[in-house]
């Protein structure tokens, strides 16, 4: 991740979001200018958020959102998860920034993946509402479940090729297939 050194508030951030394209970052002052994907990165997400929509559709209190939404913690950070879910309504009054997510998605990319395993998920978990955080591969069938079990806790569960994966928070499980679904080899 590449910066725009120096600091700007965290307003200044949100009033250029609001002004440009181009989708940024914003981490501690900084500017982080955000990378485009892969056909098969924008592909697995696809398939996370058709899963979910699936799943939810019917649901009055949860809302799940693509990588166009931000996540922010405070004024520490605005992060555009891949896909992320919330379930509080107070979620309900800013149509660009979102605060209480229950789960938060990422499909990694060989330019985030260091960022995305350790910093991101160390400041997502300040997020009291934060249940799971779920990294997907795009080069296995992959996936890291990352679930709060109790104050401050967190276990992982690893899934691969044949297993169906289970996201507690959202009380939904699917073959780990449906995620790779349509992948360009």
């Amino acid at each position: 991740m590449i910066a725009v050194p120096n600091y700007i508030s965290p307003e200044e951030y949100l009033d250029i979001e609001l002004q440009t394209p181009i989708r940024h970052e914003y981490r501690r002052g900084l500017v982080y200018a955000m990378a485009g994907g892969t056909d098969n990165h924008d592909r697995i997400a696809q398939n996370l958020l058709y899963l979910i929509n699936s799943h939810l559709r019917n649901s009055p209190d949860c809302r799940f959102y693509s990588g166009n939404v931000k996540v922010n913690y405070q004024d520490e950070f605005y992060y555009y998860p891949d896909a992320f879910v919330t379930g509080d309504s107070r979620d309900r009054c800013d149509r660009y920034v979102k605060r209480y997510p229950k789960l938060i998605a990422e499909v990694l990319s060989p330019s985030t993946q260091t960022f995305d395993l350790g910093e991101n998920f160390t400041d997502y978990q300040k997020i009291d509402s934060l249940e799971e955080y779920i990294l997907i591969s795009q080069e296995t069938q992959q996936v890291e479940c990352r679930r709060l079990t109790g104050k401050d806790t967190w276990e992982t569960e690893v899934y691969e090729e044949g297993d169906r994966i289970v996201l507690k928070s959202l009380n939904l499980g699917f073959a780990i297939g449906e995620l790779y679904l349509g992948m360009d080899p």
